[in-house]
């Protein structure tokens, strides 16, 4: 009797507990920025009637945060153990042994219907786009880019793949030179963010990342100088100033907190930040759409 209650737990663990573990991997609270880059190329152009764009969409979401968050939590046990951020809907699983183990079977289960999809829809040339995704990420987590300064942070550049991605699904023409440049500066910004909130975890771990190496208060004069870059590219060449606004806004808080802020961000405001962030990108999705916020002048 015992045997089978035993067994019966097991398998709601196996068809209940070990989904959401593999969902919570993929770190769904960074979803709608995904989505919100690969909205970007489609910029007051109507594609909503078409299977592709919908196919994409699903895809930055979940198979695309699974191939990403999984492959770095593979190699990320130690300092994820002693991180306050890790085991949240936002900010990632903490996942036990057992699970790491059968990641790689997951990540690779979810891609191959996509995989199929994209490359019978748009061609060959999409299997290229899936080997620069495995590069990049194979550069990041395998040859430890994110453990090298400078690399770690570059090694964002990887996110401009999801205009690619929408650019050759749908048949769009692809982002501006600056709108590129402005979006891998956003991406490298980001990083280095989530990077101050997990500096402690990072140094105990033996990460040597950017902001390990800088410290708190450079790292963060480093993040409005980046955001003052994307002022001026913004300023200069999108045809709404919106945009250039907003990122003075940015640059004006992290002065004020390199000045006067905390030297670690506490957990609730982390979490807090990150709401609002997913709040605004998805208030701001269809205007940004809509209005071409990001195309030139």
């Amino acid at each position: 009797m015992e045997n089978d209650v035993g067994t019966v737990i097991q398998l709601k663990e196996l068809v209940v507990s070990r989904p959401i573990e593999i969902i919570k991997v993929a770190r769904p609270g960074f979803w709608p920025t995904h989505l919100w880059f690969y909205v970007l190329p489609f910029a007051t152009r109507d594609v909503f009637g078409l299977p592709a764009f919908w196919l994409g969409a699903v895809y930055v979401c979940f198979p695309l945060g699974l191939l990403l968050y999984g492959w770095n939590d593979l190699g990320d046990a130690a300092s994820d153990q002693i991180n306050e951020r890790k085991d949240s809907w936002i900010f990632g699983a903490r996942p036990t042994a057992p699970l790491r183990r059968r990641l790689p079977a997951w990540i690779a289960a979810v891609q191959l219907p996509f995989v199929i999809a994209m490359v019978w829809i748009a061609g060959p040339k999409m299997l290229l786009w899936f080997a620069a995704v495995l590069l990049v990420n194979y550069s990041y987590n395998t040859l430890r880019f994110k453990a090298l300064p400078v690399l770690d942070l570059l090694n964002q550049v990887g996110y401009l793949l999801i205009f690619v991605l929408a650019s050759w699904l749908c048949d769009v023409p692809q982002m501006s030179l600056p709108a590129m440049v402005f979006s891998a500066l956003f991406a490298m910004q980001s990083h280095l963010f989530g990077q101050l909130m997990d500096l402690d975890a990072d140094a105990a771990a033996g990460r040597r990342s950017t902001a390990v190496m800088l410290g708190v208060t450079r790292s963060k004069w480093l993040l409005v100088m980046i955001m003052l870059v994307e002022v001026i590219l913004a300023a200069s060449y999108f045809q709404s100033p919106l945009v250039a606004w907003f990122m003075s806004a940015g640059a004006a808080f992290f002065t004020v907190d390199a000045m006067f802020g905390p030297r670690r961000y506490p957990v609730w405001f982390t979490k807090a930040f990150f709401v609002i962030w997913n709040l605004l990108v998805l208030v701001t999705m269809h205007w940004v759409w809509r209005d071409g916020l990001f195309m030139l002048r």
